[in-house]
């Protein structure tokens, strides 16, 4: 819904002339996101696939890695795998909640296997303690591809804080949209600082027009953030509705011959979208 105050601002930044990748919107976005996430910083990114680029690139991700992925996602998160020179590893998801399933993630690591990407589909968050202590035997990073779960919790936590560093999406039909538009976001300082100077063309900050690196050109613009900062000012009631939209499709499909969505008891689902199964049939006989 744009309802809220993305008219003023976009106004606001035609009537500066601040409409492309430097603004004052573009800072209060990222301060208001990361706040969203529970972290200390957010790096905003002009869509969600370079935002799960970028984040490959700046953990190192590179020719003869390989990276774990669920076999059920959008096909970015593979892509953002291969977009490094490396290799996607599919694992399979658990079918009540679609994510990946922790039980089936050690057999698939190897010598080669550097980290582990997990997607909180449809706005449910995985099971992040069971896949932290994989990774942590392992020595391996965790990205979260949280493109659909825009305020979803983990036993109270936000995702966003709960790996390495998380990714977001907020193309059109997302719960927070700045039309196409994606972050990074991270507490790791050191992270957050190359993850900067990847995304501005490997500029450095300290000396312009000095490109000690090979970077990117995946800014988000003012008038995008701008759309994004008056989003965040309504997401508490987006969430909410989201909510009891689930709960009145719950109930209208009560005695439905389908299955509803799964929520895990730990998890404030943020239903980005309402998904059901057709509930399995014997064959004919």
């Amino acid at each position: 819904m744009l309802d809220g105050n993305e008219m003023q601002y976009v106004r606001e930044c035609l009537e500066s002339t601040w409409i492309s990748s430097h603004g004052k919107f573009i800072d209060a976005f990222e301060r208001r996101f990361a706040e969203l996430c529970g972290v200390e910083h957010a790096i905003a990114c002009n869509n969600g696939t370079t935002a799960l680029h970028l984040a490959l690139v700046s953990l190192g991700v590179g020719a003869g890695d390989e990276i774990i992925v669920p076999d059920l996602t959008y096909v970015a998160t593979a892509n953002c795998v291969r977009y490094c020179n490396a290799d996607p590893v599919f694992v399979d998801c658990e079918p009540r909640t679609f994510n990946i399933d922790p039980a089936a993630i050690e057999a698939k690591i190897t010598p080669r296997t550097k980290g582990i990407i997990v997607v909180h589909l449809f706005g449910q968050p995985c099971d992040m303690d069971e896949i932290q202590k994989i990774a942590d035997a392992h020595g391996l990073f965790i990205v979260e591809d949280a493109a659909e779960a825009h305020g979803a919790k983990y036993k109270g936590r936000p995702v966003g804080s709960l790996g390495k560093c998380a990714t977001f999406s907020f193309f059109g039909n997302k719960i927070v949209t700045t039309g196409e538009g994606g972050a990074v976001v991270t507490d790791d300082d050191e992270l957050a600082s190359r993850l900067r100077l990847l995304r501005g063309q490997g500029m450095d900050p300290e000396r312009r027009y000095w490109f000690p690196v090979i970077g990117y050109n995946y800014r988000m613009t003012n008038i995008a953030a701008a759309i994004g900062l008056a989003q965040l000012e309504r997401v508490d009631r987006a969430l909410a509705f989201r909510r009891r939209l689930s709960a009145w499709y719950d109930e209208a499909l009560a005695d439905v011959d389908v299955i509803r969505p799964y929520v895990e008891p730990w998890a404030e689902h943020s239903f980005w979208m309402y998904t059901i199964k057709m509930a399995p049939h014997p064959a004919p006989s």
